[in-house]
């Protein structure tokens, strides 16, 4: 589990691809990763493999590939770092599991006043899940929902230490996304969903 607080911007060294998926090394700043610890990268929960000062290897099954951007991503890529949550520690963003529900896309960014407004084109299932002020989980990064907008949108108020900190900062229209939905709306949704068909509310 995780916060969805990033704290380091790792980038990919190396790609390989293999029958059972794809294969990374990732350049960080850890040194004290150990084996089958799991890390969020760009919001995917994966398994450190190998290890040593400053990088971790990791990999993608053919699942993962066809549910994330992680078959796009290329050497010199950089990607959002954020190791798991440990008892007791401070939950500064939200509870994020890092499981991708899925693929979205830029569709409009402005600067107003101090913040950088991107918006985002959600599936119709993931907005039915979002609510203004709400939690989303944008390639690995714990973000509050700013507006509801049309067609399935939503959008985000970007501030610049977050520019700054993680690679939210270079999206540009037509980027494609991770997106996680906040967990407890997720639940919520699966609990709901027989009493309002019953009722014919769906």
């Amino acid at each position: 589990m995780f916060t969805g607080l990033v704290d380091d911007v790792g980038t990919i060294t190396s790609v390989a691809d293999l029958e059972a998926g794809r294969t990374l090394r990732v350049a960080c700043r850890y040194d004290d990763l150990v084996p089958g610890e799991s890390i969020a990268v760009n919001g995917a929960c994966l398994t450190v493999r190998d290890h040593g000062a400053g990088w971790f290897t990791c990999a993608a099954v053919v699942t993962t590939l066809d549910r994330t951007t992680i078959a796009s991503w290329a050497e010199g890529s950089q990607v959002n770092l954020e190791r798991a949550l440990r008892l007791g520690d401070r939950l500064g963003g939200h509870l994020v599991l890092g499981h991708v529900d899925e693929v979205a896309t830029v569709r409009h960014t402005v600067v107003r006043d101090d913040a950088w407004l991107i918006d985002l084109q959600l599936s119709p299932e993931i907005a039915l899940l979002m609510a203004p002020h709400g939690s989303l989980t944008v390639d690995g990064v714990s973000l509050t929902v700013n507006a509801l907008l049309p067609d399935h949108g939503v959008q985000l108020s970007i501030i610049e230490y977050t520019r700054r900190h993680t690679t939210l900062g270079t999206l540009a229209v037509g980027d494609r996304v991770h997106v996680e939905a906040d967990v407890l709306a997720k639940h919520v949704a699966r609990l709901a969903a027989p009493h309002l068909a019953a009722h014919g509310l769906t």
